[in-house]
């Protein structure tokens, strides 16, 4: 694989990867103001969804920025993207306006990037990761 492409993967992967980190972060933060918007969008177990997400999205996060396990962090966040989208998203059941232009753009965005984690899930890092080092040295 020519340098570009590593380099390419490497800086999506960063990206892809602080997708989740910063709002996990963020959830910590504001972690009343996030439980009051997930009870209004009528998300069950709320007490226990949300520490969930928080874990799911700061460890898998970074193990997607540093290619470690990438392919089941991956495939792991897809999965948290399609519930966040459906539940927190749910432009469908808006009237025509704003908000629901918002949200609706919102939705896409995360099936935008949930392709690109199942992407990650079915090839891989593509080099410059723990994975790639791991596998590596295995050989």
């Amino acid at each position: 694989m020519a340098f570009i492409e590593k380099a390419c993967l490497l800086v999506g992967r960063f990206l892809l990867g602080s997708y989740f980190v910063l709002p996990g972060i963020q959830k910590v933060v504001q972690y009343e103001r996030m439980t009051d918007e997930m009870l209004a969008h009528s998300v069950p177990v709320t007490n226990l969804l949300l520490p969930l997400t928080i874990a799911i999205q700061l460890i898998a996060g970074l193990a997607i920025i540093i290619g470690f396990k990438t392919k089941y962090a991956a495939i792991l966040l897809a999965g948290l993207t399609l519930i966040i989208s459906v539940f927190m998203h749910d432009f469908w059941g808006m009237v025509d306006g704003m908000e629901r232009s918002h949200e609706m753009q919102n939705f896409v965005k995360n099936m935008a990037i949930m392709a690109g984690l199942l992407i990650i899930t079915a090839q891989g890092t593509g080099g410059i990761s723990i994975d790639d080092m791991r596998r590596t040295k295995s050989d």
